[in-house]
């Protein structure tokens, strides 16, 4: 079989990636091994500004507009909506959160984002107030990428396989089984630590944990920001995370995470209590050291190439980064230089 792309992994990069190449009509396969994934698990949160000190993502008016736009185009195609948008209220917990807040109000490039203070609502506990946040939201990423993987299914372009390095053939052409494709783009999340070919690239992965929740109280329809987060669901259920462990990286969720998750919870929302936790899970984050994605071409090998390191702003990102890479690859355009992975050519394949 000829192809032009043989994608290896289908989160939340590989799946975005697919869909990108199959817009602008290229023949591509995607190999997953089909056990869930740490996109599956995250949030999808789209947030604009974050932080401490409040700051607003870089290259926000570029990618934002970027990720809505295949969020609708996605919605549209499956006839459901991906993306759900929701207000934020960021809990100010001291003096110096107001402060900030109330300079970042100042700066009229922050307006879009942050609509003012207001006085916490009263199941809240925020003695300082709560700022309002715009522009903020959730993907529904297991959702998604069901609807994906059934797609690509459908259209023959997706094989359930656990992918070993050893079969992918260079040379005399390129080949893994009975697939010769022109391109191999690996968007394995936390898994390229082991690639043989990419594993040089300073990874810096965080495990992550999220409850699923149930209250015996309405939760109100938006997403609190408290260091933590809460994402209100359908009826009295919510979603909250995430932890952030660098040293502990597996995928089992743990008793301590959930202890200080429900802890958070109950120091900004007193009322919430007694919980039902319904669900507890955890995945690894493939964030970077650089906090910059690793996107392009192995410096020794021509067809084998790398999307991923979104880490936890992968919502908000993939989309715009994914045009850019098939215009790469289509020889339209090269590559934004903060996420070409040749920044480490250098240091590691010296001339």
């Amino acid at each position: 079989m000829q192809i032009d792309v043989l994608l290896i992994g289908q989160g939340l990069a590989g799946s975005l990636l697919a869909w990108e190449l199959l817009q602008r009509q290229l023949r591509i396969v995607v190999v997953d091994v089909g056990a869930e994934n740490a996109s599956q698990v995250a949030a999808g949160l789209i947030n604009p500004v974050t932080g401490q000190r409040l700051v607003k993502q870089v290259d926000l008016e570029t990618l934002l507009p970027a990720a809505m736009h295949v969020y609708r185009q996605l919605g549209m195609q499956f006839g459901q909506s991906f993306y759900v948008q929701m207000p934020m209220l960021k809990i100010l917990r001291t003096e110096k959160e107001l402060e900030i807040a109330e300079r970042r109000l100042s700066q009229p490039d922050y307006r879009d984002y942050l609509l003012g203070l207001a006085p916490a609502p009263a199941e809240l506990d925020a003695a300082y107030g709560v700022l309002q946040q715009g522009k903020t939201g959730y993907l529904r990423t297991e959702a998604l990428l069901s609807q994906l993987r059934d797609f690509l299914l459908n259209k023959h372009c997706y094989r359930r396989n656990t992918l070993q390095y050893g079969e992918i053939n260079l040379e005399p052409s390129l080949r893994w089984h009975d697939i010769y494709p022109r391109h191999i783009v690996f968007c394995e999340g936390y898994q390229a630590v082991t690639n043989p070919w990419f594993k040089y690239l300073p990874f810096q992965l965080a495990k992550g944990e999220i409850l699923g929740c149930e209250s015996r109280q309405d939760i109100p329809k938006h997403i609190l920001n408290y260091g933590h987060w809460l994402i209100s669901l359908e009826s009295r259920r919510f979603k909250t995370g995430a932890t952030f462990d660098t040293n502990q990286l597996d995928n089992l969720p743990t008793q301590a995470a959930k202890t200080a998750l429900l802890a958070s919870l109950r120091a900004v929302c007193p009322q919430q209590q007694p919980l039902d936790v319904y669900q507890h899970r955890a995945g690894i984050r493939p964030a970077t050291l650089d906090k910059q994605p690793f996107i392009g071409t192995h410096p020794r090998h021509s067809r084998l190439h790398i999307f991923n390191g979104f880490g936890a702003k992968g919502s908000l990102a993939i989309p715009w980064y994914a045009a850019r890479f098939v215009d790469y690859l289509q020889q339209h355009a090269g590559l934004p230089p903060a996420c070409n992975i040749r920044r480490y050519d250098k240091s590691h394949f010296p001339a």
